[in-house]
């Protein structure tokens, strides 16, 4: 650039230049003011948040009547029962030719009358084959029990039913494996009020099995591990040996050595078309979750005969059926088949069966059989019951079952196998045994 212009355009840039020198100018400065408001924009938020809590207030006023509404109708809807003018039924408990059993226990908060019932039938079995008086732990197989399903559970991949139910004759596969402990030695209970509860803890080990599914999470020993500190945690950890009657036992031995009692000397009967007859088969209902295909099928007659003649001989029975109907009269301790349902001559096989096929028949409940009297042409049975509706009447602990409801009603039973002997005929030859 020629000299000339050079002086030119500097001294134009320097005419431009503010009043403090543009050299002179020094770096941009950084501070804090206060936070730039925008009230109108504000203002709009809060709208919408009243607007969102006023439509909450009222959807909660909503909710909250319809759910009083709902208790309400619940508390006031009445029961279909039977009008029991002119129905003959035993005074009590002392009307009934008994077999020994421990006093009734309550299972409170739990599906676990199936273990109430096996435990207080053999205890009822301890003391008629060796005279002993034990009671032993209904927790202790609901345990062991609970572990099982959740090992059940891992080894299908999830496609085990999961529930606290289970039948009659569990304590064969939980006794074989874990043995059997005195209630004194594991009550099982960490409540402060020695009531059993077990929602909570079910829903731990079902959340956490279903998580491991859901994660396709299947290390088997990791897992039970999980639950069983689950369980300690709820139920107390079992024990591994004690001291009992002056002896030291680990929970197998004491079966065998003070118990004395064997698993495999029991059978469970059941009574159903959909299987052949006198024939060992699986008991096609939830609760049987591992899948047992060692009940005999017999026919009606020859299953209530066996109920009978089995407390008539001295046995009691572990009975698994229905109580869901309205002649099951908890505030009276009686239970029997209304004629507004069927007329108890119309009670066979194929009656029993359609009720079973539609469900209004199922597996929900399990008690113990320890008594029986004979009314004219009636049945009854004395029913040692752990569930809640059993301490409604006069007869805490009890019910009064007329032969109708058995015949209709109960699905399952498990006996000492020498009870039904007769039963277990030479057609059954080759079948699958009892373990």
């Amino acid at each position: 650039m020629p000299s000339a212009l050079r002086i030119a355009t500097a001294g134009l840039l320097l005419s431009l230049a503010p009043a403090s020198g543009f050299a002179q100018k020094g770096p941009d400065e950084a501070r804090y003011l206060d936070k730039t408001k925008y009230p109108v924009i504000k203002e709009m938020i809060a709208a919408a948040e009243q607007r969102r809590a006023e439509a909450a207030e009222r959807t909660q006023e909503i909710l909250d009547r319809i759910a009083g509404e709902k208790k309400s109708w619940k508390e006031t809807k009445r029961e279909l029962r039977p009008v029991l003018d002119g129905l003959w039924h035993p005074t009590g408990p002392e009307a009934f030719a008994q077999q020994w059993h421990q006093p009734p226990t309550p299972q409170f908060m739990t599906g676990t009358c199936w273990s109430f019932s096996c435990t207080s039938f053999l205890e009822s079995e301890m003391n008629r084959l060796h005279g002993k008086k034990v009671k032993l732990s209904e927790m202790w197989t609901a345990y062991w029990e609970y572990v099982s399903k959740a090992r059940g559970f891992v080894r299908t991949r999830g496609n085990t039913i999961l529930g606290e139910g289970s039948e009659t004759n569990a304590f064969q596969h939980v006794w074989k494996e874990w043995g059997v402990v005195p209630r004194e030695v594991y009550e099982g209970c960490l409540a402060a009020d020695g009531r059993f509860d077990h929602d909570e803890l079910f829903a731990m080990i079902t959340g956490y099995l279903d998580w491991c599914k859901d994660r396709a999470f299947w290390e088997e020993d990791f897992i039970l591990a999980q639950i069983r500190l689950i369980l300690d945690r709820t139920m107390g950890a079992p024990p591994e040996q004690f001291e009992y009657a002056g002896a030291t036992y680990t929970p197998k031995s004491f079966l065998a050595d003070y118990c004395e009692l064997v698993p495999k000397d029991y059978v469970a009967v059941m009574s159903t078309l959909a299987q052949p007859f006198h024939e060992f088969g699986r008991f096609d209902v939830p609760d049987n979750w591992w899948l047992d295909e060692t009940y005999f099928n017999v026919p009606l007659d020859d299953f209530f005969g066996a109920v009978v003649h089995a407390i008539q001989q001295g046995y009691t029975v572990a009975l698994g059926g229905d109580v869901s109907e309205p002649g099951f009269y908890g505030a009276h301790d009686i239970a029997f088949v209304p004629s507004f349902d069927i007329p108890a001559d119309f009670i066979d096989q194929s009656s029993r069966e359609f009720r079973i096929n539609n469900e209004t028949t199922t597996d929900d409940h399990a008690v113990h059989a320890v008594g029986y009297l004979r009314h004219g042409d009636e049945d009854w049975f004395l029913i040692k019951d752990s569930n809640r509706s059993s301490r409604l009447g006069k007869f805490k602990g009890y019910y009064m079952y007329r032969g109708d409801y058995v015949r209709l009603k109960m699905l399952a039973f498990t006996v000492h196998k020498d009870a039904v002997a007769t039963l277990l005929n030479p057609q059954a030859a080759g079948q699958k045994t009892p373990r």
